[in-house]
This record gives C-alpha cells, sequence and structure tokens, in this order.
C-alpha cells in the first residue's frame, strides 16, 4: 500500500511538473505575445496586384487578421493561385504607417519621381513573415523576408508600394522535402486603400478587438432555479 501511494504521488508530481513546464514554454514561444487567445479577425482592406501577363492592377480583397500570441497583423490573400499570409509585427505596422505619412507628403508637394528602382525602398525596410500554400491541402510552408516600402507609377498614376521579397523557406523538424523560395509579393495601394489599412494597423484598435473576446470573458456563474417541494 505504501508503495502504491508513492507512485501516486510521483505521478500527481510529474503532471504538475510537466503542466508548469508546458506553460513556462508556451511564454518562450511566443515573446511577443499580448494574449493568449486564437486570431481574431479584423477587417478586410482592398489592394491592388500585378495582373499576370499584363500590365495592369487587380483589385483584391484582402481579410486582416490579428493575430495575439505573435502581436501582428495578418494579411490574408491569394497571390498568383497561391494562398499567403503576411505578418507584420507592432514594428512593421508603425514603419509602414510612417512611411505612408511620408508618401502623403511627397505626393501633395508633387516631388514624386517616375524611377522604379530608386522609389521601390525609398522610405525604408520592414521585417516581413509569410506563410504559403501552393493547393488548398499543401503543407503550409514559412519564411521570412524584407518588406520595402516605397511607391511605383503604373503609368501616370502613382501607387504606394508594399514589396516582400522573394523568402527562403524555413527548414522545419522531421521534414526532408527539398527547400522552396516564395514569389516575390507585389502590393499597390491608393491613399485611400493604405489610410483603410492604417485603421486595422493600429495598436489600439487591434487590442480593442480583444475586450470584445468571449473567450477572454470570466465564466458568468450558473444561477439555478429555486426549488421546494410542496409544503416544505
Amino acid at each position: 500500500m505504501k508503495s502504491l501511494s508513492c507512485a501516486i504521488l510521483a505521478g500527481v508530481a510529474v503532471f504538475f511538473m510537466l503542466g508548469c513546464k508546458t506553460t513556462v514554454d508556451y511564454a518562450k514561444k511566443y515573446p511577443n505575445m499580448v494574449a493568449n487567445v486564437d486570431p481574431i479577425s479584423a477587417g478586410t482592406i482592398e489592394a491592388e496586384f500585378d495582373r499576370i501577363f499584363s500590365s495592369k492592377l487587380d483589385k483584391t480583397e484582402i481579410g486582416v487578421v490579428f493575430d495575439p500570441r505573435l502581436n501582428a497583423a495578418v494579411l490574408e490573400f491569394k497571390y498568383e493561385f497561391v494562398q499567403c499570409r503576411q505578418f507584420w509585427d507592432q514594428a512593421a505596422r508603425q514603419q509602414f504607417v510612417t512611411a505612408l505619412e511620408l508618401y502623403k507628403t511627397n505626393y501633395t508637394e508633387r516631388t514624386l519621381i517616375n524611377k522604379y528602382k530608386k522609389t521601390r525602398a525609398i522610405y525604408g525596410k520592414a521585417k516581413g513573415r509569410l506563410e504559403w500554400e501552393t493547393f488548398k491541402y499543401a503543407q503550409t510552408r514559412v519564411g521570412y523576408s524584407d518588406i520595402e516600402l516605397g511607391y511605383r507609377f503604373m503609368g501616370e498614376t502613382p501607387f504606394f508600394s508594399a514589396v516582400m521579397r522573394s523568402a527562403k523557406e524555413e527548414k522545419s523538424n522531421g521534414n526532408s522535402s527539398r527547400r522552396l523560395d516564395s514569389q516575390q509579393i507585389n502590393m499597390y495601394f491608393t491613399r485611400a486603400q493604405a489610410d483603410d489599412l492604417v485603421k486595422l494597423f493600429d495598436q489600439s484598435y487591434l487590442m480593442g478587438l480583444l475586450e470584445n473576446n468571449d473567450s477572454l470573458k470570466p465564466e458568468k456563474p450558473l444561477v439555478v432555479d429555486s426549488y421546494h417541494e410542496f409544503g416544505d
């Protein structure tokens, strides 16, 4: 009996040790985490992508999701038949905002130049993460690359641009397949379209989404029906 009790106590101790370890590892895995909840929809915007075999642009609806564990806004879209998720952390989002303000100033002052090699990263570069699948049930691939912030003329019309350079796929444990490179993603915005994204990039707005998230609200206590037998 004594040996059985010791075995039970040892099992309980191991259980709590593993539980504590899992919690610590979870925090280490997501050092920028603002809440331990699943991604939340933040809204949708429109942007312009290059049209295949054409000099024209395609207007595309982009879903925006807030990932609280990464503290990142995630743009979800299909680019040249590839499903993509582009991650913007808080620093990258601020760089986007700053770059857009500089672009607006240049636009208003009519100082934009039509030399794309000089202007594609004229407002700097942000660090980006990309996840992509070549088809619906394909393996998800992950890569990291710079996002160049600048502008480009399409004919006589300028567009604010965010160009993510091709990303080398990160090596994953247990995956022996050949590592692939992602496509370069050229994303263009009118000033109004970029302003719409800035609203969804705002950290206060994203944190406000958590306040309305049911998974973070304390569970309401159960209010039971009062019942007494007749005559009591």
